[in-house]
């Protein structure tokens, strides 16, 4: 996958990730590791980002393994942007499937 296309989905997949349950960056990364292949400083910048949006706040965590850790949780706000970038993504995919579908069929 080119940069590009990670760039692209990454604020959907993080968001998609938080609505699920609140998470500390590290573990987005490593989560989204598995699927994606991407740097994990891309995604503290996609998360620093969201929070700048208000997309997404933060709160410590005291942990038994270190110092307290940062964990993000999706604003209501983010719920809403999170629901707009679903649509044009299903949209977006669905067009592009159309056209891939009608150029092989040709």
């Amino acid at each position: 996958m080119t940069i590009q296309f990670k760039k692209g989905v990454l604020e959907l997949c993080v968001l998609s990730m938080l609505r699920e349950d609140d998470q500390y960056g590290y573990d987005v990364a490593s989560k989204l590791a598995q699927s994606i292949e991407v740097a994990d400083g891309s995604i503290y910048l996609v998360l620093r980002r969201l929070k700048q949006d208000e997309y997404v706040s933060s709160y410590l965590e005291e942990s038994s393994s270190g110092p307290p850790r940062k964990y993000y949780v999706i604003t209501r706000k983010g719920e809403q942007f999170l629901d707009e970038l679903r649509n044009e993504w299903n949209s977006l995919v669905a067009n592009v499937n159309t056209l891939i579908d009608n150029s092989v069929s040709a």
